[in-house]
């Protein structure tokens, strides 16, 4: 197996590092597959005991100026490695002013993704900075724990208000209790509610609007009757924070689905 790339752009770089940063937010320890046309960063949590998946695809002609793979074969060119994107992060942080980064697998001790990094100098002689980040070798038998998550059928999609505006509401709730209550509708409206013996506190959104998702196939019936029905999940408010308190990349969207039935406000009244 050989991969090794190179980046010579240094806003590419600065992007590349933001991502890893909100990745490092996110998880300790997360899967990195190199493909020929692109990388992902997989983190496959069992979401029903409570753990995180999370998906994230980068085009490489976006952000590498040298790309070269070599997989375990012709029909298998791709190499699974289990990273910490903290290390990953730190060597990045070293290299944002570098006139180039090259990332290459190596060999050393042990498996490692080696950074390195030419920074500018005020003399004749460049500096370069070379980090080795160790990496476990993802076999191939279990590549299929790490492909793409297929899209669940939902009952409600809806985008996000501004984050920064969301992590501002739950930092004021999370003193009030562990949990929070996140509802929608097709109407627009979104909801972050707090209930406790003691409490009630709800912050309401509006006109949010909807992700275009193709023909609409995936509206149930159930939704076509009632667009102000909600769809509701009951979530640990640390895990909402961790995710708006890792956000480096600045979206222009985000969006949030819910997959549960329907609870419907004329019979929580």
């Amino acid at each position: 197996m050989k991969f090794r790339a190179k980046i010579n752009d240094v806003g590419c770089l600065n992007h590349f590092t933001r991502v890893v940063n909100t990745i490092t937010k996110l998880t300790k320890t997360c899967v990195v597959r190199f493909t020929p046309d692109n990388i992902f960063f997989v983190l496959s949590g069992k979401v029903t005991n409570g753990g995180v998946s999370m998906w994230c695809e980068l085009l490489q002609v976006n952000f590498f100026d040298e790309y070269q793979l070599e997989g375990l074969s012709a029909d298998a060119n791709e190499i699974c490695l289990e990273v910490s994107p903290e290390n990953l992060s730190r060597a990045l942080k070293t290299a944002q002013n570098a006139k180039f980064v090259k990332i290459k697998l190596t060999k050393k001790h042990c498996p490692c993704l080696t950074l390195a990094a030419e920074l500018p100098s005020l003399s004749s002689f460049s500096r370069t900075v070379t980090h080795d980040i160790p990496v476990d070798i993802i076999p191939r038998r279990l590549w299929h724990d790490f492909k793409e998550p297929i899209m669940p059928d939902f009952d409600v999609s809806i985008y996000l208000p501004p984050l920064k505006t969301m992590k501002s509401v739950v930092d004021r709730m999370k003193n009030l209790s562990n949990y929070l209550v996140v509802e929608a509708n097709h109407s627009g409206e979104m909801n972050l509610k707090i209930e406790t013996d003691l409490v009630s506190v709800t912050t309401h959104f509006k006109d949010l609007g909807h992700p275009p998702w193709g023909d609409g196939t995936s509206q149930t019936a159930s939704q076509r009757r009632d667009v102000e029905a909600m769809a509701h999940a009951r979530v640990d408010i640390r895990k909402i924070q961790q995710f708006l308190m890792g956000q480096q990349v600045n979206p222009s969207k985000s969006m949030c689905t819910f997959s549960r039935r329907f609870y419907p406000k004329r019979l929580a009244q």
